[in-house]
């Protein structure tokens, strides 16, 4: 028997209305007209890794593009960030010395201390977040204080923690962002902040953060890669994500002004998931630093056009819900932005 084949063109004509969405695609200006989401260079955030000396770009190998700088030429980073409309920088610090306690972390005159400060001089305008954790400054590589097992201590960090974001807030960061994963540690950063008259500076937690494959370029850049073991005692294993909003919810309600995902290509549904479960807080994800040496490298071998790829890979991560984009192609991101426009 010869099943019956409907004519595409009858179809049409015999559906009500004869809906076709093709109509809305037909010129740039239709398309731009009713685009869902859209991606501003103020949607982005700029990492920086900050180094003590004087007039010194070291580029990092495995993340082409990105370099380690010293205080000093962060004016110049400012004025250029400001000419593409990007507001925010996000302060990674590279010590002088490491020790165990990872004592430079919350020094006031500390890498990061500096670096905060030569950024307010620069721009009032510019929005200065800082990383708080203790990787980059102890000499072990681990995230927070250690037993004699090697195990990170969990309270006795909290209060490091404290210490190196009201440090931060002295210097006039406006928003501290503990990465640590360490229980309780919205808490403890809120109490010390607030105890010591820096009520206004706010939190955006490193919510959920997962052990990933992916940070290996991040370690080369911020030179601070465990000396022994790994981090999954205290980020999150991959495969979970329920998890994700209990992590979230926690941080919430110990005080958190914002919530970030990390990282965010394999863990949109997690993004879309905690933008769902906490809409009335700004959202991050941080596209991380394996996720933009891949792009570079496939670019570099003309696999990929990397302005396509770049901009549709960051209009994604916020189709899925993030307010915020960390990301190392903010700068050529957002020049690609202001050509379009």
């Amino acid at each position: 028997m010869t099943g019956f084949r409907a004519d595409p063109l009858d179809v049409l004509r015999l559906s009500a209305g004869s809906q076709r969405p093709r109509r809305l695609r037909r010129t740039a200006a239709l398309r731009d007209l009713v685009r869902e989401t859209t991606l501003a260079p103020d949607d982005l955030v700029y990492p920086l890794f900050v180094v003590p000396g004087r007039d010194i770009e070291r580029p990092v190998a495995s993340m082409p593009g990105v370099s380690q700088r010293s205080v000093d030429l962060l004016e110049a980073e400012a004025r250029e960030l400001e000419s593409l409309g990007i507001k925010a920088v996000l302060l990674f610090g590279i010590p002088g010395s490491k020790d165990p306690v990872g004592a430079e972390s919350y020094a006031d005159d500390g890498v990061v201390q500096h670096a905060i400060r030569a950024f307010k001089h620069a721009s009032s305008d510019l929005v200065v977040m800082t990383d708080v954790c203790m990787c980059e400054y102890t000499d072990h590589g681990h995230c927070g204080l250690l037993d004699a097992e090697g195990y990170v201590l969990n309270d006795e960090t909290l209060e490091v923690l404290g210490r190196i974001a009201v440090s931060h807030g002295d210097a006039g960061a406006d928003v501290v962002c503990p990465s640590g994963m360490m229980d309780g540690m919205v808490g403890a950063i809120r109490a010390a902040l607030d105890q010591e008259g820096l009520e206004r500076v706010a939190v955006l937690s490193y919510a959920v953060k997962y052990a990933s494959a992916f940070y290996g370029p991040f370690r080369d850049a911020a030179e601070g890669a465990p000396a022994f073991g790994d981090r999954r005692s205290h980020q999150m294993d991959p495969a979970n994500a329920r998890e994700a909003l209990r992590e979230a919810a926690l941080d919430v309600d110990q005080g958190a002004d914002a919530l970030m995902v990390k990282p965010a290509l394999g863990y949109l549904d997690v993004v879309r998931a905690v933008h769902e479960q906490f809409p009335a807080l700004p959202l991050a994800a941080y596209n991380v630093s394996g996720e933009y040496a891949m792009v570079k490298a496939a670019a570099a071998n003309g696999w990929l056009d990397e302005r396509a790829v770049v901009l549709e890979v960051l209009t994604g991560i916020r189709r899925a819900g993030a307010d915020l984009v960390v990301t190392y192609h903010a700068k050529d991101a957002a020049g690609w932005l202001q050509d379009r426009s």
